[in-house]
């Protein structure tokens, strides 16, 4: 088989393929056997019909026919391998010559056009410049780093006075639209503030004491009434206050592995000081890549942008979104994420390749571990799903994105904007960066990966820190320190080809 490609852009090519009859053959063979299985003669069972009978009843050019939609796709997944093309696109096909069916030689050619990920030439991106702001923690950084540590072993205390901001409240909801009760629920427990309810929730119940109502105008946010207005009523069922214990050695002793308050207020600072290292860290990041784009010219295809905006819009989830959801400005503002995603993985993916970046196995499953909590999913349960769907591959290349835009920091000059050098070897440097890479064929089956996951969870439940009964507890949040996700994922690098204008014909 000979393949050739033809650029019709950066973004674009023409494969043009040619297959000797000996190649086709084979497909042809097949396709005999399979039509032997479909048709009836007389006197022969199913399977067993000849081929001469076969050219008889349904011609032979209907069997070549069959053997080229059959073997077209094979076909064409070896022209990209011999090409070395990475597609994008569903490929349309045009069929310009198949084999006569009256004789029993001639070629099949045919070609392919196609969106291909567009071939990138890197800049000396060692040494990129950046400035971040200074950042040092305070007092106040400590005294909130110590108040939120608090409030995990706080109490709650019902109190009779109007409810303020940050009060627990126990209500009752009501929502109607048009009139009518189309929801309701009981003994919901909120706090002021969280804004985890309904939109205009705070402003309402602000004000209120216990045995007192409100009723607002908001937009539903679920159900068979999401995006609807609806006219709610919050019933308030009590007010609560949360005491905080008095920081002192026994409440380190309970909330911490240190002996005195002095211990673990010191501890705070240290964690203080990190956690503002990486803020400068994810600063620093975010403009390297930025200056990155700006040295790297990366065309975006349409089919791309296209793909992003039909899935977004038109998709099973878009009916739910509302009736604003679908504006020009919106579409502006996807088609925009779309392209810059898209430029971001083919840079850090040319980047990852250039600096022989791979990824562990210990890397794989803390990224699966981490990302789960962001679904609201068990790790178990998420890496199922990467499994089943497999996007198994497409998480190890996310991976490997992150850890080449890493690299990169790693090279640049990072200061402040008073002129301090600022040291990140600790922000770029992640944990398994010496463990053996692997690669995506040799991914664990997602039963291993469920038990590294579930040997990872067990480690992590063995040094949580212990709660005391009826303590409130809150998830802190956590700064990501890796390259930003991609929203545009990349299309399978050769998908079944879509045959379009001329077909064989069956003569």
């Amino acid at each position: 088989m000979k393949s050739a490609v033809e650029t019709l852009s950066p973004t674009r090519v023409k494969l043009n393929v040619e297959v000797p009859f000996e190649e086709l053959k084979p497909s042809i063979d097949e396709a005999y056997k399979t039509i032997a299985t479909q048709v009836q003669v007389p006197g022969f069972r199913k399977g067993k019909v000849p081929q001469q009978l076969i050219d008889q009843r349904v011609g032979r050019g209907y069997v070549i026919e069959t053997a080229i939609n059959d073997g077209l796709n094979g076909f064409y997944q070896s022209a990209v391998q011999e090409t070395g093309i990475r597609p994008l696109s569903r490929p349309e096909v045009e069929i310009t010559e198949v084999p006569d069916p009256a004789k029993k030689d001639g070629q099949l050619t045919f070609t392919v056009e196609l969106d291909i990920r567009p071939e990138v030439e890197l800049p000396d991106y060692k040494g990129i410049e950046v400035t971040v702001e200074p950042v040092e923690a305070s007092d106040e950084d400590i005294e909130k780093a110590m108040d939120e540590l608090r409030g995990r072993f706080g109490t709650l205390a019902a109190v009779d006075r109007p409810a303020k901001d940050g009060d627990f409240l126990t209500i009752d909801l009501t929502a109607s639209v048009d009139g009518e009760e189309v929801d309701s629920a009981q003994d919901l427990s909120y706090q002021i503030g969280s804004g985890t309810m309904l939109e205009g929730m705070d402003e309402a119940v602000t004000g209120l004491s216990t045995d007192e109502s409100a009723t607002f105008e908001t937009k539903l946010a679920g159900g068979e009434h999401a995006g609807a207005n609806a006219q709610v009523t919050v019933q308030v069922k009590a007010v609560k206050e949360r005491e905080l214990p008095e920081v002192n050695d026994e409440f380190a002793q309970l909330a911490s592995e240190f002996d005195t308050a002095e211990e673990l207020r010191a501890d705070l600072a240290k964690q203080a000081s990190e956690s503002k290292l990486m803020d400068q860290g994810v600063e620093a990041r975010d403009k390297v890549l930025d200056k990155l784009v700006e040295l790297v010219a990366v065309p975006v295809p349409e089919s791309v942008v296209e793909e992003q905006l039909e899935q977004h819009f038109n998709g099973e989830n878009a009916h739910s979104a509302g009736e604003d959801h679908d504006t020009e400005e919106h579409r502006a503002e996807i088609r925009t994420n779309t392209e810059r995603a898209f430029q971001n993985e083919v840079i850090l993916d040319a980047v990852a390749e250039k600096e022989e970046v791979g990824v562990s196995q210990s890397e794989l499953i803390d990224y699966i571990v981490s990302t789960a909590g962001q679904y609201g999913m068990e790790p178990n349960q998420f890496a199922q799903m990467l499994d089943s769907s497999g996007q198994v591959p497409m998480i190890v290349g996310e991976v490997r994105r992150r850890k080449a835009l890493a690299k990169v920091l790693e090279y640049a000059t990072v200061t402040d904007t008073n002129g301090a050098s600022i040291d990140l070897s600790e922000f770029v440097r992640p944990a398994g960066d010496e463990d053996e890479t692997i690669n995506v064929d040799d991914v664990e089956t997602e039963q291993d990966v469920a038990e590294d996951i579930e040997a990872t969870e067990t480690e992590a439940t063995e040094t949580e820190i212990p709660e005391t009964e009826g303590a409130e507890s809150e998830v802190p949040e956590e700064t990501v320190s890796e390259a930003p996700e991609a929203e545009q994922a990349e299309a399978p690098e050769a998908a079944a080809p879509k045959k379009t204008k001329k077909k064989a014909s069956a003569e």
